[in-house]
C-alpha cells in the first residue's frame, strides 16, 4: 500500500546545500511548515550520522505553525572529485488528539500511517578557495615527482642487507667512541708544555686523518659492493 503524501511542507524542498571551505563546521537551516489543523511528529534521519549534527533531529509541530531544523556538517577534507553521496529523510505522523507520548506514537503508528521526504545533500566549494585546493595538490604531487626523479636508482649490487647494515652501524658506534677519547686526549694536550702540545698535536692529527680515510673506505667499500 503507497504511503500517504508528505503533510510538512519542506524549505529547501529537495537539497541541502553546504558552503565551504569546509575547515569548520557548516550549518544550513531546513524548515519544516505544518499547514493542517493537526499536529505532527517528525524526525531527521540521515545515512551519515557521524558527518553530521542536526538540532532538533525529533518533536512535534503544532498546527499552523512551523519549525527551523539546523543541519550542521562537521569539518573535513573536501575533495571536489568525490560527489556526496549523503542523503537526509524527514519521516512525520499525525499525532493523535490525546497523545501524552511521542515516542509511544511512532511504536504504534501503521506503515501505511508514516509519511516521509528525502532531501540529497550538495557540497559548494568557492571558486577560489576550489582553485587553491586545486594548486595544493598540483604542487604536492609535482613536489613528490621531483623528489622521486632526483633520488638515484639503486641496482641490486648497491642495496645493503640487514647484516651490513648492523656492521656499518656498530662501526659508526665505535669510531665515535675513538673521536670522543681523541677529544679528551686533546684537552690534556691543551694543559701539557708546549713541546709535548706539539708533538702530541701532530700525532693526535695523524690518527684522525687514518681514521678518517678508513671511514670513507670502509662505507664506500660497503655500496660498492
Amino acid at each position: 500500500m503507497a504511503r500517504p503524501e508528505q503533510v510538512l511542507l519542506l524549505e529547501p524542498q529537495h537539497e541541502l546545500k553546504f558552503r565551504g571551505p569546509f575547515s569548520d563546521v557548516v550549518t544550513t537551516n531546513l524548515k519544516l511548515s505544518n499547514p493542517t489543523d493537526r499536529n505532527v511528529c517528525f524526525k531527521v534521519k540521515t545515512t551519515a550520522p557521524r558527518r553530521y549534527c542536526v538540532r532538533p533531529n525529533s518533536g512535534i509541530i503544532d498546527a499552523g505553525t512551523s519549525i527551523n531544523v539546523s543541519v550542521m556538517l562537521q569539518p573535513f577534507e573536501y575533495d571536489p572529485n568525490e560527489k556526496s553521496k549523503h542523503k537526509f529523510m524527514v519521516q512525520s505522523v499525525l499525532a493523535p488528539p490525546d497523545m501524552t507520548d511521542m515516542e509511544g506514537v511512532w511504536k504504534e503508528a501503521k506503515p501505511e500511517e508514516l509519511m516521509d521526504s528525502k532531501l540529497r545533500c550538495v557540497f559548494d566549494m568557492p571558486v577560489e578557495n576550489e582553485k587553491s585546493h586545486d594548486m595544493e595538490s598540483n604542487m604536492s604531487s609535482s613536489l613528490l615527482k621531483s623528489e622521486s626523479s632526483a633520488l638515484p636508482a639503486k641496482s641490486p649490487s648497491s642495496t645493503l642487507d640487514y647484516g651490513e647494515v648492523k656492521k656499518i652501524m656498530e662501526e659508526c658506534k665505535r669510531l665515535q667512541m675513538e673521536a670522543q677519547r681523541l677529544r679528551e686526549e686533546n684537552k690534556q694536550i691543551r694543559h701539557a708544555p708546549s713541546s709535548m702540545k706539539r708533538e702530541e698535536g701532530l700525532s693526535s692529527r695523524s690518527v684522525a686523518l687514518i681514521l678518517l680515510f678508513f671511514i670513507i673506505g670502509v662505507i664506500v667499500g660497503k655500496l660498492v659492493l
